[in-house]
């Protein structure tokens, strides 16, 4: 029962940030060129693997949703650096001489959040966290149908 309570508070906790990312993605105009969108894009994805999941409950949609959660991850990586380069570029437009240590701190100092992608990457993490060992994946699998009959998922 503790793990079922656990389990339902990851799962609201992933929730909450999701929507919160994803508003303030869209309040500060994270829609200029296309990788950007793939944050949102991937969030989309989750809120439907959920839905999905919530409706079934079969092995298949929990493990799109722990893949899902190392594409997060990997979404936070690649933001941190396109952040990063980004940042770069714009202080060797305003400073062309600037180098070194003090490119570096300019940098992830600058106007673009450069660690503002971690939080796909900890959105990923609960999410991983929330399916790992779950009771759904445990089950054996049947040949008739996804899901054990007469055993209820959390």
């Amino acid at each position: 029962m503790t793990l079922k309570i656990i389990r339902s508070l990851l799962v609201l906790i992933f929730l909450f940030g999701l929507t919160g990312t994803s508003l303030e993605l869209l309040l500060l105009g994270h829609t200029e060129e296309s990788w950007q969108f793939v944050p949102l894009v991937l969030q989309g994805l989750a809120l439907v693997i959920l839905a999905w999941y919530t409706v079934v409950r079969s092995r298949v949609a929990m493990r799109f949703f722990r893949g899902l959660m190392g594409l997060f991850i990997l979404s936070s990586i690649a933001g941190l650096i396109l952040h990063y380069q980004g940042n770069v570029e714009f202080e060797l437009e305003m400073y062309p001489n600037l180098g070194g240590f003090a490119l570096f701190w300019n940098a992830i100092t600058g106007a673009t959040p450069v660690v503002g992608p971690g939080n796909m990457a900890l959105l990923g993490l609960i999410g991983w966290v929330y399916s790992f060992r779950h009771p759904v994946l445990l089950q054996k699998r049947s040949f008739s149908a996804d899901k054990t009959p007469g055993v209820t998922n959390p």
